[in-house]
């Protein structure tokens, strides 16, 4: 295998998933309910929807260790009673759990009848979850970029994921930055966010 596929095999998808997890997790760690109406950089989306953006994401990615396949609408049991934020860590550590203990890189996960790669799925699973969770620490008035190494992974495999064109709906147009920006600041460009936007 060559190219962005290679990179993402020599990551290991489950490697980069953790990764994104825990800046997550430290992100949403400033939310409080009173920022759950925030405006976020994502679309029209306040912060209390991106969480449950978030959290389908991981009951996904859950569903895709456990069984193999991923659901039109995944769920996992066990939710903490409405609040987004204790969801989120709640599905964060059972995942982690989950796809390092079970999942190798190469067994084959079925998303929406697509045979795919368990490293793949990890791998997107990873762009979704960092992104977001940069979008969680915008609305909290955080400057918390993506770490570098990190970020810099995600892009690696974002050709792999990420079309060159015809991105709507699923992504929105990407922002040009200056070659000399970060990774972080690159890849939320990519992914359609002004990463200068507060």
């Amino acid at each position: 295998m060559t190219g962005a596929g290679a990179t993402a095999s020599r990551s290991g998808g489950a490697v980069l998933l953790d990764r994104a997890i825990g800046y997550a997790l430290g992100v949403v760690a400033a939310v409080t309910p009173e920022l759950l109406s925030r405006p976020t950089p994502c679309g029209d989306w306040d912060l209390r929807r991106v969480l449950e953006h978030l959290n389908d994401a991981l009951a996904a990615l859950h569903e895709a260790a456990d069984r193999g396949l991923v659901a039109l609408d995944p769920a996992v049991a066990g939710d903490a009673a409405g609040d987004p934020v204790e969801a989120f860590r709640d599905r964060a550590n059972r995942l982690r759990g989950a796809w390092t203990d079970a999942v190798r890189d190469d067994r084959v996960v079925v998303v929406a009848g697509l045979p795919l790669t368990a490293g793949v799925v990890a791998g997107a699973g990873a762009v979704e979850i960092a992104v977001h969770a940069w979008d969680v620490a915008r609305a909290c008035g955080q400057r918390r970029p993506i770490p570098h190494d990190l970020a810099a992974d995600l892009l690696a495999i974002c050709p792999l994921l990420v079309p060159a064109t015809a991105r709507d709906p699923q992504f929105a147009a990407r922002v040009t930055v200056p070659p000399s920006a970060s990774p972080s600041d690159h890849l939320v460009a990519l992914l359609g966010r002004q990463p200068a936007a507060s």
